[in-house]
């Protein structure tokens, strides 16, 4: 079963790859996102390097935020006006969980974001940090 998670931002402030890995780094995670990657012009698996172990990833695309919510009032106030989503999707692996709450804390934290896993109500960023911060320790125990 995949989940999903959903950034909404505006489309001129999605940033290049070396934005969000600065920000990354600022953040003090050892997630290196892959050196070709490509902010819309790559769609699909975005391979990571997590901690030093290669290989942990997750899918990544890029829509009009109208084409996520639909006519989802609910969604839609979720969005605030932000005229772009960025959809991040994984299964059921800690490891890729992780570089998907890495990122999402990243694109929030710089780049004015709100995101939001499958239409529930955004969280905080501390929360988010918080909650991202477990989960890395979780995925350092997965085989």
């Amino acid at each position: 079963m995949s989940n999903s998670q959903f950034a909404f931002i505006n489309r001129s402030a999605v940033p290049d790859r070396a934005a969000l890995q600065d920000s990354i780094d600022t953040l003090g995670f050892d997630l290196k996102l892959h050196p070709e990657f490509t902010p819309f012009d790559d769609s699909g698996f975005l391979p990571c390097t997590l901690n030093g172990e290669e290989g942990p990833g997750f899918e990544i695309f890029y829509e009009d935020s109208a084409e996520i919510v639909g006519e989802d009032e609910a969604f839609k106030l979720i969005a605030e006006g932000r005229d772009h989503c960025i959809s991040m999707v994984w299964r059921g692996s800690m490891k890729d969980l992780a570089c998907v709450m890495i990122v999402s804390c990243a694109l929030t934290k710089d780049f004015g974001a709100v995101v939001s896993y499958e239409g529930e109500s955004p969280e905080p960023l501390p929360k988010m940090l918080e909650a991202t911060q477990g989960i890395v320790q979780d995925a350092a125990g997965e085989a």
